[in-house]
């Protein structure tokens, strides 16, 4: 068997930049363990599979990271348009995937950027539990949970300064854990840590962005938003927001192109 997987960096104008996904393009599914010993092999944050469906504009699409399947993901989403889009030579406007978080559509839009339509999660405050200062080394000045945990800091520096113990984020409730701040040239910036997922710390987080967007929307009164992820990597984010929904644009390009036999 064999099976062509791209490798993208997603939120990112070059190479070595953004967060990379693998993408395999599949004409049906396999048994869900080949799909996750895969993702395992890849060791990146998400490997991103997907299946046509009867509308040629349509596909079913599934991510796993090297320990899970995830409910939702933005860069590998990001990706598998992409490489729809480039690769495979698709000349619509859009394409649309269905997902565990529903239907995702995703737009070409100019100079290269792709719209992907997702849902927004708008985090609540709640009290922080004791691992997350720990685990960060710095006490947030307030806390909110959504899909993660969000701890909020007053400035960009100390978002860049933080060295987590993951271990202890690992043994919080929720998903991962994203640290953000007022920006010094963006709206505002994060960083994401998902060690209970196997992503000590993820490059460019878009499922994060769709927590971050309303909190960040609702602070500074507006509805569009420039981002950036500031890991080591480092990839922009543009947000906008639409009542309960946030569109989530980037550029991608293509590292590599392989075939994995099996």
């Amino acid at each position: 068997m064999k099976i062509r997987q791209y490798q993208v960096d997603a939120f990112a104008s070059r190479v070595f930049e953004g967060n990379p996904a693998a993408v395999c393009p599949l004409d049906a599914w396999p048994e869900d363990g080949l799909l996750q010993s895969i993702a395992a092999e890849n060791n990146l944050a998400e490997t991103a599979f997907f299946v046509p469906l009867k509308d040629a504009s349509s596909f079913a699409l599934r991510w796993f990271t090297p320990v899970a399947e995830v409910d939702l993901c933005g860069h590998a989403t990001l990706a598998a348009a992409h490489v729809i889009f480039k690769a495979l030579g698709h000349e619509g406007p859009a394409v649309a995937f269905e997902t565990r978080s529903g239907r995702l559509s995703v737009q070409r839009k100019e100079e290269g950027l792709l719209a992907m339509d997702f849902p927004s999660c708008v985090p609540l405050p709640c009290d922080p539990p004791p691992a997350l200062a720990q685990g960060l080394g710095l006490s947030p000045s307030r806390t909110l949970a959504g899909y993660d945990y969000i701890a909020v800091f007053e400035d960009e520096a100390s978002i860049r300064a933080i060295s987590p113990d993951l271990g202890r984020l690992a043994a919080l409730d929720l998903r991962a854990v994203a640290v953000t701040a007022p920006g010094l040239r963006h709206d505002f910036v994060s960083r994401v840590f998902a060690p209970k997922l196997g992503i000590p710390e993820d490059p460019v987080t878009g499922s994060a962005h769709c927590e971050l967007a309303p909190y960040w929307a609702a602070r500074l009164g507006k509805s569009l938003l420039h981002a950036r992820q500031v890991s080591s990597r480092g990839g922009d984010v543009q947000c906008e927001l639409r009542g309960a929904r946030v569109v989530l644009s980037g550029r991608a390009v293509t590292f590599m192109v392989a075939d994995i036999f099996i």
